[in-house]
């Protein structure tokens, strides 16, 4: 009797999807007991961990956890190198070597190499492989091998509020001030001053704040319009819901019909259905135009 080949397939087809949804709720099991807050440090014990700070799990290499310092609610993301020294086990003394603060965010793959000081500003976001250290390698005699020449040290320090782009590197001596943007990949070294945006290897200042004339050279785009202090939920959905009967006007009754239907979805907190409605009405005004370009 032959075999059935479609019962094999099946049977292939259902063992695989329980092999792959085994692996993954195991892998989500582990991301969720692996990671690392002040409630359940595992085994690093940090001089200071924040509350509701969380390092993803897995973490990247950690040492020298009594000389760092991290605040309340930051977010370090997975394969995330933080260490205090060139080398586990060594006694930096009385004072913390790394410190981060309030609310600062470390992005997949970073890495932070505090040989001495480095102090990270509060709200300071870094994305994905920022690499920040405070040690480089020396290279005065050109008969010994890089690598075994005593590195220098010095500070870091990065004010709060900064934007650190994805791959973008901080030497050691860096002092970067208060809500500045470093470019991704930049290469940063030296002072560079608040409220300025730095790109390149090395890194040069590209724009910067005046207090008179706004950004210079200007912002390429509008700056986004604040919400106003104490403004409900109620309210800007009634402000969205006038924005729409305002782009109704001088519409052809089939858009205008579609930009209604957006603004009824809207109030019955709809938003996906609102935002269909809108596609769909800009879909039928770029045709009309597109039609009265043609006949015009």
């Amino acid at each position: 009797m032959p075999k059935n080949g479609n019962t094999f397939s099946s049977f292939a087809v259902w063992r695989r999807r329980a092999v792959a949804h085994a692996l993954q709720g195991g892998w989500r099991w582990a991301q969720q007991a692996g990671a690392v807050t002040a409630e359940h440090p595992g085994r690093l014990r940090f001089r200071r961990l924040g509350a509701g700070t969380r390092l993803a799990f897995p973490q990247g290499t950690v040492f020298g956890e009594r000389w760092i310092e991290i605040g309340e609610c930051c977010i370090i993301a997975e394969q995330v190198t933080l260490t205090a020294g060139m080398l586990p086990g060594l006694d930096l003394g009385t004072e913390t070597v790394l410190t981060l603060g309030n609310g600062v965010v470390l992005g997949r793959g970073s890495h932070v190499i505090a040989d001495t000081t480095i102090t990270i500003g509060s709200d300071t976001y870094c994305g994905p492989y920022v690499y920040i250290t405070s040690t480089n390698h020396s290279y005065d005699d050109p008969h010994e091998p890089i690598g075994r020449q005593w590195p220098r040290s010095e500070p870091v320090s990065i004010g709060p509020g900064c934007w650190l782009g994805t791959g973008a590197v901080i030497l050691p001596g860096a002092r970067i001030g208060r809500n500045v943007v470093v470019a991704a990949g930049a290469v940063v070294r030296g002072e560079v001053p608040d409220h300025s945006v730095v790109a390149g290897a090395p890194a040069r200042v590209v724009r910067r704040w005046d207090p008179e004339q706004g950004w210079q050279p200007p912002l390429r785009t509008p700056a986004p319009k604040p919400i106003p202090e104490n403004v409900t939920p109620e309210q800007l959905a009634a402000l969205a819901v006038w924005e729409l009967e305002q782009a109704a006007a001088g519409e052809s009754e089939e858009a205008a019909e579609k930009t209604a239907e957006a603004a009824q979805a809207v109030e019955a907190g709809k938003v996906a259905d609102a935002v269909e409605a809108v596609k769909v009405a800009e879909a039928v005004e770029s045709a009309e135009a597109a039609v009265g370009t043609s006949t015009s």
